[in-house]
């Protein structure tokens, strides 16, 4: 298995968070195209709550052909992610696109909760 960290040009990010990263936490799978089109990759520590969302706005990229996402067994937490591009991007860049783009809807959802929070622009409802 090749470990995304090892592969420097196409799937380390270059940030000031990198130390942060678990690089082990994404892994390349085997069976992967030679230009860089198709991919499996193996997300540890995680389950539905990550993969549908991941799955749903990678698909809503124009230039991904199939994204598709798996729990290999309900035991263990691995969740097994396959990207098919049409060409124009990798799938590695695919799945950076579609964890960016769940990172902005997840801080657009937090900032429009903490705004009616704050405005008192809610109602409890009493079961």
């Amino acid at each position: 298995m090749a470990d995304l960290k090892q592969d420097p040009p196409a799937l380390a990010p270059e940030s000031d968070e990198e130390e942060d990263l678990d690089h082990d936490k994404i892994t390349l799978l085997p069976g992967s195209s030679q230009d860089g089109t198709a991919a499996s990759f193996q997300i540890l520590d995680e389950d539905h709550t990550l993969g549908n969302p991941l799955r749903y706005l990678i698909m809503k990229n124009p230039q991904v052909e199939f994204c598709g996402y798996s729990i290999p067994h309900p035991s263990e937490q691995k969740l097994h992610l396959r990207i098919q591009t049409f060409g124009s991007i990798s799938a590695v860049d695919a799945l950076y696109k579609g964890l960016d783009d769940l990172i902005d809807l997840c801080n657009h959802v937090e900032q429009k909760f903490t705004q009616k929070v704050s405005n008192n622009d809610y109602s409890i409802v009493e079961p």
